[in-house]
């Protein structure tokens, strides 16, 4: 099975995730999508805990988008390149990066080692150049393909501002951050 993760700290996870995920399905050849939600930032960044992060992506799944708990079970540090033991070795595993995090790639932990071990899907990010900065990485194209410059960052703001934010995640994503006082 081919199966594309998508990493991050999901904080909050936004409608975003989810046009990616799915565009993926539709325009890469993945079975499934998998998101990645991280244990531990890299680097270190003020995030709502763990259990709500992954309360709230859980809520982002549905046709062959699932969340993959396997940084969160085994507490790694949200370097990217400490998931590949973890991958299982049945599948054929590929990476979703925004085109957002090309120029400071070559600075993740254990880059070179990344490339050979996956190939790299560079999602275009409106005003981010979606050229791949290495061999091994592959840019998402389509006709039909649909970005936005949609963030959790813009999110938090938005939420810190008092303005509503229901048209940027899910409506059950929105009610627990409500119900819980996230982000204010």
């Amino acid at each position: 099975m081919n199966i594309a993760l998508l990493g991050g700290s999901f904080n909050p996870p936004h409608i975003g995730h989810g046009w990616i995920a799915r565009q993926v399905l539709d325009f890469c050849g993945a079975d499934e999508v998998w998101l990645l939600p991280n244990y531990n930032q890299s680097p270190s960044k003020d995030v709502a805990s763990v259990p709500d992060r992954l309360t709230m992506t859980r809520l982002l799944e549905g046709d062959k988008i699932r969340v993959s708990t396997m940084e969160i079970d085994n507490k790694l540090d949200g370097e990217t390149v400490h998931i590949l033991p973890y991958l299982a070795k049945e599948h054929k595993f590929s990476f979703i990066i925004g085109s957002d995090q090309l120029a400071g790639f070559r600075k993740w932990q254990g880059w070179q080692k990344l490339l050979i071990a996956l190939p790299f899907l560079v999602f275009p990010r409106p005003g981010y150049p979606a050229e791949p900065v290495e061999e091994n990485m592959t840019v998402v194209e389509s006709d039909h393909l649909v970005t936005a410059n949609i963030s959790s960052t813009i999110i938090r703001t938005r939420i810190a501002a008092g303005l509503p934010i229901g048209s940027f995640v899910p409506e059950a994503v929105e009610a627990y951050i409500s119900k819980h006082g996230l982000y204010r």
